[in-house]
């Protein structure tokens, strides 16, 4: 895919954030939009702001943890259109809590949306893609590439996607597929991730803060636009790139993890507990 002009984009959590701007920019670019998100006043935002741009945009109200709801969303979307070219598979949630003080439920609860979401979408729109030689866009995350103390469920959904989308990629180089796959790992965004996740009562406990003062502190970090990110991820995919890194938090966990596979760990927990320390 050399462009993105009179194509057609799918995309997961288009509601905010990351999906928003990915549909904008995408919009700006001559592309149509389908969009979905479990948002249903957010998408409306999104698909309205896209339509003004000028191109056609078809809008779903979709939980991507639900199969069949995905599969037949991926049917409405080239009954639509005609055709897709891209499925970017961005929609997820957030999940931090110790091991011990997180249920088997949340766990669940977040792999079925992170993950179980991202192979939905992905097996939905693969034979649509080999019709249209087309591209699949899995979001993964800097915590995909590193582990990070209390976020077990979340870097388990996020290792997952990127486990599953580089083998992704090989299969479809072996097979001779007409599709290609880039995995994608953010840093901080500034996106509602942090508002809309889920946190355990362990957190409270280790770290003395209650949800809404950890989201506070946690957003601290996010140091990117979501503007700047989807042009660092639509840039990446016109490349064909099989990774793409955004910002120089994700290059630094990189880095990070290639010099010190394992003393990394020591790394973040000895920052973890100093900034519990200094609240």
């Amino acid at each position: 895919m050399k462009t993105f002009n009179s194509k057609v984009a799918a995309i997961t959590g288009a509601g905010s954030g990351i999906g928003r701007a990915l549909a904008l920019n995408l919009a700006k670019q001559g592309c149509d939009l389908a969009l979905s998100d479990v948002d249903e006043s957010g998408l409306s935002v999104t698909a309205e702001k896209a339509r003004k741009i000028g191109v056609e945009v078809s809008e779903k109200k979709l939980d991507v943890s639900d199969r069949d709801a995905v599969f037949a969303w991926a049917d409405e979307v080239v009954d639509h259109h005609g055709h897709v070219d891209v499925i970017f598979n961005n929609a997820g949630v957030a999940l931090s809590g110790t091991v011990a003080g997180l249920s088997i439920e949340d766990y669940e609860w977040i792999m079925n949306i992170n993950f179980w979401g991202v192979i939905y979408g992905t097996k939905a729109f693969l034979p649509h893609l080999e019709v249209s030689g087309g591209h699949i866009v899995n979001i993964s995350s800097i915590f995909g590439l590193t582990s990070q103390p209390f976020m077990s469920g979340y870097n388990a959904s996020k290792f997952a996607v990127r486990g599953f989308t580089e083998a992704l990629r090989q299969d479809l180089e072996i097979t001779g597929s007409t599709v290609s796959c880039t995995c994608i790992h953010p840093g901080g965004i500034k996106t509602n991730i942090a508002k809309s996740s889920r946190m355990s009562e362990s957190m409270n406990s280790v770290t003395g803060m209650s949800k809404e003062q950890a989201a506070a502190k946690f957003e601290k970090m996010f140091i990117h636009t979501a503007d700047k990110a989807a042009e660092t991820i639509l840039a990446g995919v016109l490349k064909n790139k099989r990774r793409v890194l955004i910002g120089t938090d994700a290059r630094f966990f990189d880095m990070a993890v290639r010099l010190a596979p394992t003393g990394y760990q020591k790394l973040f927990t000895k920052a973890t507990q100093w900034m519990n320390k200094a609240g």
